[in-house]
């Protein structure tokens, strides 16, 4: 990690408090697959988890340590020595591994949650940096809801940390409550006030309560934060985070204004804001900035005029800084491999050859169907192939029947990869809810519908629709995904990916309850 002055440490925490926002929740394998995405954009630190949340977070965090190499793998953990020393544990095999502490610290967070004075916040937060200094070098520590907290007192806990080990001191607002102006005033007082502060770098973590996340973060920077607390889209708690893509990209087309770096690799940011979008279930808006669909579409006549003479009357990024490609160039069923290895490269994805067979195929399959496959189309494979793990159940064949009177039939034939091959018909409201029902009947697993969403994802009448379910189960939510031409068959194939996501995490407990348990019960 560079002390250089000049330069601003993206610090992702997509895994963590990314994760947390409702419905976002991931595997392990889907979290591996985003830290490797992580670690190819660039950042230089990725929170992976909160180990000692739950058991499945610290196994989590611990895969990711174990196999991903460059950046900074951290852990998040309370100011308590359990949670402290689960994450010490957790991040044990990376080769770089910092531990995070925090500890509330505003009048309302005092009296309400923790019901703590100020001088027992004062020596947790040194008792809890000082635990962490003992396990790793690296140390940050947050006094949360900072923004909110009187600035004598953040001074001092921000002096007590600094004494007690911590080479990063993370200001953040929690809440998304502050706005510019009075958060730079905060990082100027401290930069005065507390002692020791030049000796450590400073970070910024802000949430978009009043949408003011990255304006917020910027501000941090100019004031003398060196080190920003991100996600991809700016997933995360209610409103979410400071967006990864944002701040990235404002600090780039207006380095003349902040003289500052970073080290990502921003050809990465549409194929990473891809992946997330595509494993969480979390759609990105038409209008988001950087990576949204409008992000570089003209369609008022001055405007498409002024860019006909040059880009930058009405650009200020260039589509292809944030790995978005404008080619017009139109794939179909006699493209042969490396036409499309060529567009998957062009369109910022990198598959291994297992992968890129498999896209292969589903990408002849889907020519057989379509006339013309655009880059949406090639998108929506790539996701497919990259994230396409063998479920318990496959749809063998699948029957329907509608009519604008009475209800509609389905008929399901699934295969288990035990070799039973199951075969079950159900009527219901639609087409898509007959499917859905036989499946449930199929399988013997009964869900609560919360969403079903359908969205093109390429042009023409023959663009395949992308549907997305969203269920209920145990209290739980999953979340499956799929795209076809059909959109009856998307459905049902997201459904029977949810149907699968709940078999294979019934497993997974009981595979971890028969083992020997790796942490102790959740804190």
């Amino acid at each position: 990690m560079t002390n250089n002055p000049d330069r601003v440490l993206i610090f992702d925490t997509t895994l963590r408090d990314g994760e947390q926002s409702p419905g976002c929740s991931m595997t392990q394998p889907e979290k591996l697959r985003v830290a490797r995405a992580l670690a190819e954009l660039g950042v230089d630190v990725i929170e992976a988890g909160f180990p000692a949340a739950s058991r499945g977070d610290f196994e989590s965090v611990q895969a990711v340590a174990r196999e991903v190499q460059e950046p900074i793998i951290c852990g998040l953990a309370r100011c308590n020595p359990e949670d402290i020393d689960l994450a010490a544990r957790a991040l044990k095999d990376a080769p770089r591994r910092r531990i995070h502490v925090f500890l509330a610290t505003s009048a309302i967070h005092r009296q309400y949650k923790l019901n703590m004075a100020q001088e027992e916040i004062l020596r947790a937060a040194a008792a809890g940096v000082a635990r962490a200094r003992e396990l790793a070098e690296d140390v940050e520590f947050s006094p949360e809801d900072a923004s909110r907290t009187e600035l004598e007192f953040l001074a001092q806990v921000v002096e007590v940390a600094i004494a007690s080990g911590a080479s990063t001191v993370n200001i953040p607002d929690t809440v998304g409550y502050t706005v510019p102006d009075e958060f730079a005033e905060l990082f100027r007082y401290l930069r005065k006030n507390a002692r020791g502060i030049d000796g450590i770098r400073l970070s910024v973590h802000c949430h978009d309560d009043l949408g003011m996340a990255v304006a917020n973060s910027l501000t941090a920077v100019v004031a003398g934060a060196r080190q920003v607390e991100c996600t991809i889209n700016g997933i995360g708690e209610r409103a979410g985070n400071c967006s990864l893509e944002e701040v990235v990209m404002a600090l780039k087309t207006r380095a003349a204004f902040f003289n500052v770096t970073t080290g990502i690799h921003t050809q990465r940011l549409y194929p990473t804001s891809r992946l997330v979008s595509s494993i969480t279930g979390m759609p990105v808006p038409r209008n988001k900035a950087v990576v949204g669909e409008n992000a570089f579409a003209h369609e008022a006549g001055i405007h498409q005029h002024g860019m006909l003479k040059h880009y930058s009357t009405y650009e200020i990024l260039r589509p292809e800084d944030v790995g978005l490609s404008r080619s017009h160039l139109v794939l179909g069923k006699h493209s042969g491999r490396h036409a499309l290895r060529e567009r998957v490269q062009a369109l910022g994805f990198e598959l291994d050859e297992a992968e890129f067979n498999r896209l292969f195929e589903e990408f002849k399959a889907l020519a057989d169907r379509k006339k013309e496959l655009y880059d949406g189309d090639i998108e929506a494979l790539v996701l497919r192939a990259e994230g396409s793990a063998p479920g318990p159940w496959t749809l063998t064949e699948l029957t329907t029947e509608a009519r604008s009177s009475g209800p509609a039939r389905a008929l399901v034939v699934l295969t288990h990869a035990d070799g039973r091959c199951v075969e079950h018909a159900a009527s219901g409201d639609g087409p898509v809810d007959a499917a859905f029902k036989a499946i449930e009947a199929a399988t013997g697993v009964r869900v609560v519908l919360r969403k079903f969403e359908v969205k093109a994802v390429s042009e023409g009448e023959d663009a395949q629709g992308e549907a997305r379910v969203y269920v209920e189960y145990n209290h739980r939510t999953y979340r499956g995904a799929s795209v076809s031409t059909n959109i009856v068959e998307s459905g049902t194939r997201a459904f029977l990916e949810v149907i699968n996501r709940i078999e294979l995490a019934q497993a997974g407990s009981r595979a971890r309850a028969a083992a020997a348990p790796p942490v102790p019960a959740a804190v």
